[in-house]
């Protein structure tokens, strides 16, 4: 089993049911979740390679602005968990994303980390249950699953609301 099959099993175990957990995702995957204070509104969130004592089994910790709405705290770990699966190689000992989930890598690799991100806390079998349940109502299913009207409304398929 490669790694990344590895992964994708951890974060299968936590999707079945809504809200998806994404701090038990990281923690699962070796790596310590924080929230910064003394961040400001600017800064979203980063991941790093830190020391034994503070970070994951894997080497790495991710920190989120504890001052952003827990939905946007949400969507920032999963952000940085896709970093940590899809661009190892990238990380370096820290990566830094701002409030737009830019790092200062190519809009292709923020792209798929936020893309991974909504897969994350949004997969298929629960969009479709909840679909089913609800009806295509933006802005209920994005309370049902705690993440933004806007990322529910761009994992449906709509034009987002900004």
């Amino acid at each position: 089993m490669t790694l990344l099959a590895s992964q994708k099993q951890v974060i299968d175990r936590h999707q079945f049911r809504w809200p998806v957990q994404v701090v038990p995702i990281a923690e699962d995957l070796g790596l310590r979740v924080y929230r910064r204070v003394d961040w400001p509104d600017n800064i979203s969130g980063r991941i790093f390679r830190a020391e034994s004592d503070v970070a994951g089994s894997s080497g790495y910790a991710i920190e989120v602005n504890a001052n952003h709405h827990p939905n946007r705290r949400r969507f920032t770990i999963a952000h940085e968990i896709a970093h940590f699966i899809l661009h190892p190689n990238l990380l370096g000992n820290e990566l830094y994303d701002d409030g737009l989930y830019r790092s200062g890598l190519s809009n292709r690799i923020e792209a798929q980390a936020n893309k991974f991100a909504q897969r994350i806390l949004m997969p298929d079998h629960l969009v479709q249950e909840a679909l089913a349940r609800f009806g295509n109502n933006p802005q209920h299913l994005a309370n049902e699953f705690q993440v933004s009207e806007s990322a529910m409304r761009i994992r449906l398929g709509m034009a987002p609301v900004y």
